[in-house]
């Protein structure tokens, strides 16, 4: 029998998978040159979270059975991939960075982890877990999909979408709005709000894009330069007609 809210979760998590996919270019060119240059890691980060979070939020322990499957599967998926990212920024990172991004990355864990135990111990309903998990993963999808606007920030002070890849804002869009899609089917708040928070973000990220993505600044030359060079062929041409017989 067809299931229209399991067929979309499984769309969105191919999606999704698309967009774990993407910084993999990203990190090629990190490990190419052996620096991190102006990439951020703050928006790995935060997917991390979002990751471990909605990863406890779909298994049995907190949903009613494997209702939210395809979400925990593909949400295990993109904490393997963000650790892996955040380890290769860490190892290219100066030491500054890498400070903040322990600084970054321990709180998360506890969260995480304490979610986990209270979760597990102190809650005795379904709907009290997904109520008390599905709090946290709100926080930290807003969280995720906000982070982004650093680069938008960039973007707007450089007037260069370099350090802002098409395709990830691209695939946060799409995923946002089958995620989206995938709460309302399953009337899951803590699913349906974050992703249409997720689809304004992306919706903006493709703005900024095409909108720096034409500013390609012309090659800045200098008049004085310029007349002086003149000047030059001029008195050039007139000395060889001056030689001619």
């Amino acid at each position: 029998m067809f299931d229209l809210h399991v067929t979309t979760g499984i769309v969105a998590s191919v999606v999704c998978f698309l967009l774990y996919a993407v910084p993999i270019l990203t990190f090629k060119r990190v490990i190419r040159k052996g620096s991190v240059e102006e990439f951020s890691c703050i928006p790995y980060i935060l997917t991390l979270f979002s990751n471990l979070t909605y990863t406890w939020y779909g298994l049995p322990v907190v949903s009613s059975g494997w209702e939210n499957w395809t979400l925990s599967g593909i949400s295990s998926i993109g904490v393997l991939f963000s650790s892996t990212f955040i380890i290769i920024y860490t190892w290219f990172a100066p030491r500054g960075k890498k400070k903040l991004i322990m600084m970054m990355v321990s709180p998360i864990l506890i969260i995480v982890g304490s979610a986990v135990l209270l979760s597990s111990f102190a809650m005795h309903t379904h709907q009290m877990r997904k109520a008390f998990v599905g709090s946290i993963n709100l926080v930290a999808s807003v969280l995720m999909y906000g982070s982004p606007l650093v680069a938008v920030k960039q973007v707007i002070r450089t007037k260069s979408v370099e350090f802002m890849p098409f395709y990830l804002s691209l695939f946060t869009f799409l995923t946002s709005l089958l995620w989206m899609l995938y709460g309302i089917l399953g009337r899951d708040p803590f699913l349906t709000a974050p992703s249409a928070i997720g689809c304004l973000m992306g919706i903006i990220q493709l703005i900024v894009y095409c909108i720096y993505s034409k500013c390609k600044e012309a090659p800045k030359t200098n008049p004085d330069i310029e007349r002086a060079d003149v000047m030059k062929v001029s008195a050039s041409q007139e000395d060889t007609k001056g030689q001619k017989p």
